[in-house]
């Protein structure tokens, strides 16, 4: 029964099924190892009628992992009308914290990936999935402290909207509010931080097809869309992910060509920066930043504007990884300090207890915001040989996170007596 909104939520036992969990899945499948025969023992057991809740939902993760998003959606979406609880046991015997985390129905990129957080901790982790026309129980499961893990995503919008209405009646902890996720749109992200001082943030403007089109035949100027935009411009199709559909457009006519090759009505365009390095390299770099603190989650340089981590191939080169190396050793009173009262101003005004930035320095070396969000994967999974230096970079992340719903834990117990 769903939650009515003035009402004060009540604590009862948790009524939740177990499932191996994100994590543990995704390592597998990163490591190489072939999930068809566990998919395939999972789909007999359905229909065998002997699954269990927590099986589905695994099912639904693998059939992603291997590359069928509709289907695996699919199946997730069915699990979840009749089951909305589960838990992702702990390391050790007796959990020493319960965080409940707030998860929408979306793909397996769109909700906080918290469990490569816990990893190897004493937290218990149950996730509550909250589904249009069901919304969020009248009891909540006994927990510590919660989180939501939901995204700024179009599609986690009414499931974000339910627990908002929910968060003055919370009777533990909640962190990462519903109504401060909406500071990670892109176009509102740069409202919020254009004015940081040492910061840089293109804005992120709304265009639609008819515009950009106008825009590529010349009727209209860069001008007369947005007053800072000019070309070169980036440009990508409103919702995508993962740099589909990305792209750096010169001029017109490359415009134009570009819109020959895109179906989509609605893009993002914003100014392009252009932050090479002296030595000619681009340097890109994902922090996480934890109750206010920033931390290095990586570094990537490639001879390309558009990186990834994938894309710069850092596992060839042994020159980039001793620079890496470097940055993650000294990133406290190098980078970190350099930046730290822009850091400080954009932890402050985004509001929130845990998102990860993805940024570079521009030509006068002012910190250049890409995007933050709070669903971008921070794990320990790449091989400690190749990354001798990642390992000890990545637990003392985790150990911050933790350390932070611990201390929201027991401020919460202190409060309640």
């Amino acid at each position: 029964m769903q939650h009515p909104v003035s009402a004060p939520i009540g604590l009862t036992a948790a009524n939740y099924a177990d499932r191996i969990g994100f994590a543990q899945l995704t390592r597998q499948a990163f490591e190489g190892v072939d999930l068809h025969p566990l998919r395939d023992q999972l789909v007999a057991r359905i229909a065998a009628g002997t699954a269990l809740a927590g099986e589905g939902l695994d099912l639904s993760l693998i059939t992603q992992l291997l590359g069928d998003k509709d289907q695996g959606l699919a199946i997730q979406s069915e699990v979840l009308t009749f089951h909305q609880l589960f838990r992702t046991p702990s390391a050790a015997p007796q959990p020493g914290l319960r965080v409940l985390a707030l998860a929408a129905d979306i793909d397996m990129g769109g909700n906080t990936p918290i469990d490569f957080l816990l990893e190897g901790s004493d937290i218990e982790l149950l996730t509550l999935y909250v589904v249009k026309g069901v919304g969020l129980p009248e009891t909540l499961p006994e927990h510590d402290v919660a989180i939501v893990v939901a995204s700024d995503s179009e599609e986690c919008r009414e499931a974000l909207a339910l627990i908002e209405k929910a968060a003055p009646h919370w009777p533990r902890p909640l962190l990462n509010r519903p109504d401060r996720i909406g500071n990670l749109d892109r176009d509102k992200l740069h409202r919020l931080l254009a004015d940081v001082p040492g910061l840089d943030i293109p804005a992120t403007i709304h265009a639609t097809r008819a515009q950009l089109s106008d825009l590529a035949q010349g009727q209209i100027a860069c001008e007369d869309i947005a007053g800072e935009l000019h070309f070169p411009i980036i440009a990508r199709p409103r919702g995508s992910h993962a740099g589909v559909g990305l792209a750096k457009l010169d001029d017109a006519a490359a415009l134009a060509a570009y819109l020959a090759e895109r179906k989509e009505q609605d893009f993002f365009v914003a100014r392009f920066v252009d932050y090479v390095s002296p030595d000619g390299l681009y340097r890109k770099y994902r922090l996480a930043m934890i109750d206010g603190k920033p931390y290095a989650c990586h570094m990537a340089i490639a001879d390309r504007w558009d990186i990834w981590y994938l894309n710069a191939y850092m596992a060839f080169s042994e020159e980039k990884r001793a620079e890496e190396a470097v940055f993650m050793l000294d990133f406290d009173h190098v980078f970190a300090a350099r930046h730290k009262s822009a850091l400080d101003e954009m932890s402050r005004r985004v509001g929130l207890d845990y998102f990860i930035v993805d940024c570079a320095e521009n030509e006068r070396r002012e910190l250049l915001v890409f995007e933050a969000d709070n669903t971008a994967v921070v794990h320990n999974m790449d091989s400690p040989a190749v990354f001798p230096y990642k390992p000890p970079q990545m637990r003392k992340i985790f150990a911050a996170f933790t350390a932070m719903l611990s201390r929201y834990a027991r401020a919460g117990r202190e409060s309640a007596t």
